[in-house]
């Protein structure tokens, strides 16, 4: 005959709460109880609690890690429209978001292309996915992150802001090349550029080719450097393509056709013939004025 052993229940409450295990803390009577009704080995009922509790612990690292990224939101890869950039190997995208072997590497990513080509989505895309599969990403416009770089500069912590960007697997700078072309600026993002290199990865996405960083950089053994180091271990997307939001606003124009308040003059006796005609409008044209006259009789 087995005995029955008395559970302070309290007491149990307080050691899981101080061993920061709040999801055993929560479901335990319940799994207790199944345990209990169904014979489970201990062991069993040990993994089954334990397994939500790793569970639910990704979970909130999860939303840790999205809260912090600043992605923009909607960006992901099932809205991406991959037949719209043939270019780009929708297979190879797929496979960079597991992150596996080139963020461990601290390899980087270049997208280049006009604006409006899917570049700021996919990169956002991708970062969303590493952050499912449990990397950390920042996402950035490249002049905030600079002019936030300029400021720890000035206040002598450059080195401490770097060092807090370490913690970020990938980081993403989008719009390269609205980075202004002035020696403050360029030369703290080529201090990032060459303190991740080969250590952490970078997300570029930029309008322009390599050959016009010359623009960015006043320097040209600068822009030299700072090309190699990016290429060094980079997958490069050339996204040429007409700009989406061009595409869908001249879809849009096509769909709807031309609405009828918008018509031209040629079109005007048409619409005037179709027009009910009221004594209220013959005689507001007789008297040649827009004031609506009083109806009541």
């Amino acid at each position: 005959m087995k005995t029955a052993y008395p559970i302070d229940e309290a007491r149990l409450g307080i050691m899981l709460t101080e061993l920061r295990l709040p999801t055993i803390k929560t479901l335990w009577p319940q799994f207790a109880e199944v345990a209990d009704r169904e014979g489970w080995p201990a062991a069993r009922f040990l993994a089954a609690i334990a397994e939500h509790e790793l569970a639910e612990r990704a979970n909130r690292r999860i939303g840790r890690h999205l809260a912090e990224a600043h992605l923009p939101p909607g960006k992901t890869l099932d809205t991406f429209d991959f037949e719209a950039v043939p270019m780009i190997s929708k297979a190879q995208v797929m496979a960079m978001a597991a992150g596996d072997s080139w963020l461990a590497q601290g390899a980087n990513v270049l997208m280049f292309g006009p604006p409006g080509g899917g570049k700021s989505h996919l990169a956002a895309a991708i970062g969303l996915a590493l952050i499912e599969n449990g990397w950390r990403v920042l996402f950035s416009r490249t002049t905030d992150l600079v002019q936030k770089l300029q400021v720890a500069r000035r206040e002598l912590q450059l080195e401490a802001a770097l060092a807090k960007l370490d913690k970020y697997d990938l980081l993403i700078l989008d719009d390269l090349a609205y980075v202004t072309k002035d020696q403050a600026e360029t030369s703290v993002l080529f201090e990032l550029i060459s303190a991740r290199y080969e250590r952490r990865s970078i997300l570029i996405t930029a309008n322009q080719p390599f050959g016009e960083w010359n623009r960015i950089f006043p320097d040209p053994a600068m822009t030299l450097a700072a090309v190699d180091r990016l290429v060094h271990h980079a997958t490069i997307f050339e996204m040429n393509v007409e700009s989406f939001r061009r595409r869908s606003a001249m879809e849009a124009k096509r769909t709807r056709g031309r609405p009828t308040a918008y018509a031209t003059i040629n079109n005007t006796p048409q619409i005037v013939a179709e027009r009910q005609s009221t004594p209220e409008t013959e005689l507001a044209s007789d008297n040649n004025t827009d004031t609506i006259p009083d109806t009541a009789t």
